[in-house]
């Protein structure tokens, strides 16, 4: 998911005040208002939500929703005031990994009842688990995407490289041995790791071969490993940026979008990308410059990966929870939810929309993406009560040393497990 920024409560009262003022209500003649607060912020995103709002409306005479305009840089902190202000809107559009606390905090009701099967049936358990916390669950997974490998296709086929497949997938090993390959050690890098943000990748891609890093007992509590299986992942940029020179070490700093210029310009073969990027990827690329999809790694758990879907939630305090699911369960239908994930350029968690033939296009590598969907999984923290603070306090600056070449793989463990577990102990007492 688009990484979210700490705004100002200043900030989030603003948006708060402009879109999300008034309760729900029902009119004199019965007629019910539901606010939806959007998170959609690409145009083809943006249109295809208001569109499905006004077909709504035009056939749902008794229950008008009202589209509203959020941001994800602002979100969490909007929706923590619009719900302690008790102003929140009706239906609301997040993250998984940002449920957590807006599910314990008991400010999201608990949809298990409320959920027609067929909206059940459709998407995977494994979907369901990323919104699930305890015996609730407090959101409707319905986009997601998978962290792939956009690759300069002109160069790997030059190189004469084995081209992977999500079929034929490269294990950890052949994948550091390719990066190798391409770099020429002059500048040239058969890998950017944009590793700005690096816990997410480091958790979600180390599913591949077994590491999960956090344990539940149980007693229920959470305690953190950093075991053999952990190590690959993180091991791998280790030794591309610091040993073999194979992966660029100034683009460690970096976001996603950064690295694209680069690429661009033939400095990078290849760059570890979420799957909607290839919308950027469209739009800025230089005429005729010949790009593919490539799947990741793969390892012991084949190409498993973790995920933060993007949700749909229903505020608690709303005194329309019967028709806000309803809402949902419309703009979730195959057909919607396929014009939902065009929109995004993401692949839909519903079985029956990925099935759909306009997502298993060879144009834009959609097959690709399609055919890696089966594989996604839960991210391994999205429950951990006190997983901000580890990330933001212990995980982010020790991977960042780690990956730099400023500490090792002792210190890495060191610090992630023993910092680590002081943390989510103040959490589990």
């Amino acid at each position: 998911m688009r990484a979210r920024l700490t705004t100002a409560v200043t900030a989030a009262l603003v948006l708060l005040l402009a879109g999300c003022s008034g309760d729900s209500n029902s009119s004199d003649d019965g007629r019910v208002t539901l606010r939806f607060q959007s998170l959609a912020w690409q145009k083809e995103s943006v249109d295809a939500n208001k569109e499905l709002v006004e077909e709504w409306n035009a056939s749902h005479p008794d229950v008008k929703v009202e589209y509203v305009q959020g941001s994800w840089d602002s979100a969490h902190d909007q929706l923590l005031t619009s719900f302690e202000g008790g102003e929140a809107p009706d239906i609301i559009h997040d993250a998984s990994d940002d449920l957590a606390d807006f599910a314990y905090g008991g400010y999201l009701a608990d949809l298990g009842e409320l959920l027609p099967d067929r909206l059940k049936s459709d998407i995977p358990e494994r979907s369901w688990q990323t919104t699930t916390f305890g015996d609730g669950v407090y959101g409707v997974p319905f986009l997601q995407e998978p962290r792939v490998l956009i690759a300069n296709a002109k160069w790997l086929k030059e190189s004469g490289v084995r081209i992977p497949t999500p079929e034929k997938p490269w294990s950890w090993d052949e994948f550091r041995s390719v990066t190798k390959e391409l770099s020429d050690g002059k500048g040239k890098y058969g890998v950017a790791w944009p590793l700005k943000e690096p816990v997410s990748a480091t958790l979600n891609l180390s599913l591949s071969t077994g590491g999960r890093m956090f344990h539940r007992g149980e007693d229920a509590k959470v305690d953190i490993r950093f075991d053999k299986a952990d190590e690959i992942m993180p091991r791998t940029v280790h030794d591309q940026v610091n040993t073999d020179k194979s992966a660029s070490s100034t683009t460690l700093g970096m976001g996603g979008s950064d690295t694209l210029p680069g690429f661009f310009g033939g400095k990078y073969a290849m760059v570890p990308l979420g799957f909607s990027y290839r919308q950027q990827i469209v739009q800025q690329a230089p005429k005729g410059f010949d790009w593919q999809v490539l799947p990741a790694p793969a390892g012991a758990e084949g190409l498993a990966q973790g995920v933060s879907p993007q949700t749909l939630s229903v505020s608690e305090d709303t005194e329309h929870k019967k028709e806000a699911v309803e809402f949902i369960d419309f703009l979730l239908q195959p057909e919607n939810m396929v014009r939902l994930a065009q929109g995004d350029w993401m692949l839909p968690t519903g079985t029956e929309a990925l099935k759909d033939p306009a997502l298993r296009t060879e144009k834009n590598d959609w097959a690709v993406g399609t055919a890696l969907a089966k594989d996604l999984r839960s991210a391994p923290a999205q429950s951990v009560r006190g997983y901000a603070e580890w990330k933001d306090k212990v995980a982010t600056p020790v991977l960042q040393e780690y990956y730099s070449g400023a500490i090792d793989l002792d210190e890495l463990r060191h610090r992630l497990v023993e910092d680590g577990n002081l943390v989510l102990a103040r959490y589990q007492r």
